[in-house]
């Protein structure tokens, strides 16, 4: 059985605080706190919105549940995705539950050369898209699937800007011409350049 390690993405303010003054510090924290949680609280509501505009597609789950290999990465902000990069997933496995109504997602990142192991669970929320906590907000969306192809479109949010994600995956190790053709569609269809598209597959050495 896989385990899973996480990042741990906020620093953990501390617990305790000097006695004198600690009215004014505590005040001006508290304040902080709310400031940063509307922040945030908005940024996932601009992202849900955004992805709330691409109109479902109708996914069977039996071709979402396997085993999976990334092949190819695109963004528009490529640096999330280039090898070391924190959004360069390497798929494993993609599990559809109750019907997609839960989707886990096994997969490995590169961090600092090292292959880490991460394991996710998301529920469905309105508009079929996912929610995940990963290297900021992700919003998920299986755009594509069919017997051997599978493409997931991502909005990722990292506390400054939005990101916009496509990676492509199969049962196997490569893409036809014509899968290929097919992901270059999708990526223009969101606005990525398809000059930004990343070969997941040539630098995956991570275990199987």
């Amino acid at each position: 059985m896989y385990s899973a390690k996480r990042h741990i993405l906020q620093k953990v303010e501390p617990t305790h605080n000097l006695f004198n003054n600690w009215g004014a510090l505590s005040l001006s924290r508290r304040s902080n706190t709310r400031v940063r949680m509307k922040i945030v609280w908005l940024s996932l509501v601009l992202v849900l919105v955004c992805a709330a505009q691409e109109t479902p597609v109708e996914i069977d789950p039996s071709k979402v549940r396997g085993d999976w290999r990334t092949i190819y990465l695109a963004a528009d902000n490529k640096e999330k995705i280039v090898e070391g990069g924190p959004l360069r997933c390497l798929y494993r496995q993609i599990e559809c539950i109750n019907g997609c109504e839960y989707l886990s997602l096994t997969f490995y990142v590169k961090l600092d050369g090292t292959c880490q192991l991460f394991h996710e669970v998301a529920k469905r929320q309105e508009g079929d898209v996912y929610i995940i906590e990963f290297a900021g907000t992700n919003v998920l969306r299986l755009i594509h699937a069919s017997d051997h192809m599978l493409v997931t479109y991502i909005e990722n949010y990292d506390g400054e800007k939005i990101t916009r994600i496509t990676k492509g995956v199969a049962k196997g190790d490569s893409y036809t011409q014509e899968e290929f053709q097919k992901y270059q569609e999708l990526n223009s269809e969101r606005g990525i350049p398809n000059e930004n598209i990343e070969n997941g597959i040539e630098t995956d050495n991570c275990p199987a």
